[in-house]
Order: structure tokens, then sequence, then C-alpha cells
């Protein structure tokens, strides 16, 4: 099968990736294979190819946005059957043993395993995953517009979650790519009035167009006080600021997995009962809930479409952020 291998941590710039051919995996017991049909290409992917998060061993594939087709099924594995399209997110496994996964927080599982990271993931033609860790996803949304759901629409999800935002509050999105553009359509559905902080001109327009109340960046003012805001990009020094537009008892949430160091905070910024919280993976019922939402609303990713051989220029575009939305892999040409 095809596969973008990568061998050594290295910036994007240099394309690190490997384009290469490897043997079909097969699934053992309690395992399933997929037929990858799209993978998008997440800002992790781009902390993990660079060396800014370490993964346990390489050589290693990476990729956990993935949309396939269930192709082969392992021992002691009834469901889902083989030709059902589903997705596989970042969360790869979990014990289900330990004090976390026993109180509804397996997102910290002592022993938690990750797609793309712990194994291989969706750059290749195929790839395996553990029952009960991959989803039915609807068969009437173009698969490439499917494929930022899985982690983008996650973590996105789950930190309006964190940041315990009701119908009708006042939201600040800092950073506007895969998952602020897809958080902003779930807090138009609950009727919040959002501000959309971000430096691109291309992304700021974006955000108009998905319908944000208020649009700068940064370093302006939004002309409402934030009850909750939530920080996609990883630049540290946006927490202080975003914590200035918080109005008392407001909450911040950081939805990335890296981020450049935290400035140093005045005390005033977090006085009066605001909060700060990090995100940190998510839990299978978060994938459930944001799918099940995504049908309801309906969602719609804007993306834009790589052919897999093409993948280095793909983690370059998103690097620079050069497109709007999110950026997918497909393992041949499709209407997205």
């Amino acid at each position: 099968m095809k596969a973008l291998l990568l061998e050594r941590t290295a910036p994007l710039e240099t394309k690190p990736l490997r384009l290469t051919e490897l043997p079909v995996p097969e699934p053992g017991p309690g395992e399933i294979r997929i037929k990858t049909l799209a993978c998008g290409v997440c800002h992790t992917d781009l902390h993990i190819i660079e060396g800014d998060i370490k993964p346990p061993e390489l050589p290693l594939i990476v990729g956990h946005e993935i949309v396939g087709l269930v192709d082969k099924s392992g021992q002691d594995v009834t469901e889902p059957e083989t030709g059902t399209l589903v997705g596989i997110p970042w969360l790869g496994s979990t014990c289900g043993k330990c004090h976390y996964c026993r109180n509804g927080m397996e997102n910290l599982c002592a022993n938690i395993r990750f797609t793309g990271f712990h194994h291989n993931g969706g750059y290749a033609e195929y790839t395996l995953v553990k029952s009960g860790f991959c989803y039915p996803l609807p068969e009437d949304v173009p698969i490439a517009n499917l494929a930022p759901l899985l982690c983008a629409g996650v973590i996105g999800y789950r930190s309006l979650k964190k940041a315990a935002i009701k119908p009708g509050d006042n939201v600040g999105l800092y950073g506007f790519g895969a998952s602020a553009h897809i958080c902003l359509q779930i807090l138009k559905y609950w009727h919040c009035r959002v501000a959309v902080f971000t430096r691109a001109k291309v992304h700021q327009e974006h955000a108009r167009e998905l319908g944000a109340d208020w649009v700068g960046t940064a370093q302006e003012t939004s002309p409402f006080k934030i009850d909750a805001g939530v920080i996609f990009a990883p630049a540290g020094e946006l927490v202080p600021l975003a914590l200035s537009h918080l109005d008392k008892g407001g909450r911040l949430t950081l939805a990335g997995i890296h981020m450049s160091p935290i400035p140093s905070l005045p005390y005033p910024l977090l006085y009066e009962e605001r909060t700060l919280c990090s995100v940190t993976n998510s839990t299978r019922q978060d994938v459930i809930e944001l799918l099940s939402l995504a049908r309801e609303i309906p969602l719609k990713t804007t993306v834009a479409t790589f052919l897999l051989e093409q993948a280095n220029d793909a983690l370059l575009t998103v690097k620079e952020s050069r497109i709007n939305g999110a950026a997918v892999l497909i393992n041949e040409p499709v209407d997205a």
C-alpha cells in the first residue's frame, strides 16, 4: 500500500514525509482494517512531524481524521459490517480500568493511545483501529467534508463544553481555522453572539461569511464583553489578551495540544472569578455528540483537498495559514 512515512522529525519546509510502499496491515484480535478514503490534516500532525510533540517511536504514519470503509475484521469483532463508512479520531484506545476511565474522564486515561501517534494513522491507503473506537458516518455527505469533524470538530466541541457555554452567551474565538469555523456554526445554532479574533484577512472574511457578529484582531476590543472564549491558535501571548476581554465570571479554554509559553499574568486578569482551563484530547461520547449535532444543524465544513502524495504540500499550506477551513488528503480524485 502507499503510505507517507515520517522517519525523523524535521521542519515541514524540508518535506519530511516520504512516499513509500508498505505491506497492507492485517487486523489482530479486536482490530478492524479500514480502507482509507480521506484523512484530514490537523495541526497536531504538524507538531508531531516538526518534533514539538515527540511520538514514542519512529518511523510512523501520522493522521487521525480518518474516513474510510471497513475492509476486514479481526477475531472477536462482529461490527461494524464490512463496507460500512466509518470515522477514526485521535483517541485510539483506553484501558477502561483506571481512575480516569471509571470516572468519565477517559480522555485522561493513564494508558491512553492515540491514532497516528502511538500507532500508524491515516496518511496511507489502509489503517487499523481498535474495535469500539471508530464511528459510523453518514453516506450523504462528501467524504472530504466529513474528515475535519473527527478532530477539529470534536476538540472544538469539547472546548465549547469546557467553557460551559450557554445559549445566548457572548463568545470569543481566537484563531480561525479548521476547529473555529466548525465552532462558529455550532455557536450560531445556539443563538450566541460571536466575536472572532484572527490576523489573516482571508480568515476574517471567512468568519464574516459564516455569520460572526464581529471580526478583528486579538489586539482589538469587540463591542461586547465576552462570557466565554476559546483559543485555537498555539500562541501563548494570546492568553492575557483573551482574559482581558472576559466579563466577570468569564471562562477561557485552550484548545491546542501544544502552545508557546504563556506570559506572566497580572492577577486582576483572573480576579472576579474568571477561569482558565486547558482541553485535553476527547472522549468517545464527545465524538458521538458532535456527529449527532453535525447532522442536526447541519454542519458544513470548508475544505481544500490534496492527493495523498501531496501531503507535504498540504501540511505546509496549513502551517502558513494559506487555506480557509481544513486541508484533507484523499486517496483518489473525488468531488469534495
